[in-house]
C-alpha cells in the first residue's frame, strides 16, 4: 500500500518525538491526533493527522483494529530513506525525474510528476495543480531530510544522491 499524505516536511528530532507521542497500546485516532498537537509542533489536529499517517507510512507506527500504537522501532536505526520511497505515493516517482533530469526545480518536478497524478485526484481538487505542486515540494523536502536528495547551494534546485 502506498500513502498520499505528504505534511510539512520536519526533521528526524521531529518524527521521533512525534513516533514517541502515539501510545504503545492502541489509541484513537484522535488520542494520537491530541498527543501529537500536545507534544510536537503540529499546529492542529489536521496537520497532526497527516503526521500520523506519514508515520504509518514510514512504518513507525501502525493501525490495529483498536487505534493507533508505536511500533519499537528506533527512528534513528531505521531506513526512512527505503520506507518513504516503497510506500508514499510518488516518492520513488520523483526519485526517477531527479534521477533522469535533474537537478531539477520545484517546477520542473512537478511537471515531472504530472503525469503520474491520478486522474481522480485531478477531479478531487478544484485547483489539483497548486495542490500537487505544494506536494511536489514536500516531497522535495522530505527527500532532502531521507538523504535521497540535495538542494544546490542556492536551494532553487534539487539533485539526487544515490544510495548505497
Amino acid at each position: 500500500m502506498r500513502y498520499k499524505v505528504v505534511p510539512p516536511v520536519a526533521d528526524r528530532e521531529f518524527l521521533e518525538t512525534a513516533q514517541r507521542a502515539v501510545p504503545l497500546v492502541p489509541g484513537t485516532v484522535e488520542d494520537c491526533c491530541v498527543r501529537l498537537v500536545d507534544e510536537t509542533t503540529a499546529p492542529s489536529r489536521d496537520v497532526a493527522r497527516e503526521y500520523l499517517t506519514f508515520l504509518q507510512a514510514l512504518e513507525l507506527v501502525e493501525e490495529t483494529p483498536r487505534g493507533f500504537r508505536r511500533r519499537r522501532v528506533d527512528v534513528g536505526d531505521a531506513d526512512l530513506a527505503d520506507a518513504f520511497e516503497r510506500r508514499v505515493f510518488g516518492a520513488s516517482e520523483l526519485r526517477d525525474a531527479l534521477r533522469a533530469d535533474g537537478p531539477l526545480t520545484v517546477d520542473e518536478a512537478f511537471e515531472a510528476m504530472r503525469e503520474h497524478v491520478p486522474r481522480w485526484e485531478r477531479d478531487r481538487h478544484t485547483d489539483w495543480e497548486a495542490e500537487w505542486r505544494e506536494r511536489t515540494e514536500r516531497l522535495l523536502g522530505w527527500s532532502v531530510a531521507f538523504g535521497l536528495a540535495t538542494r544546490d547551494d542556492d536551494g532553487s534546485r534539487y539533485r539526487p544522491i544515490e544510495r548505497s
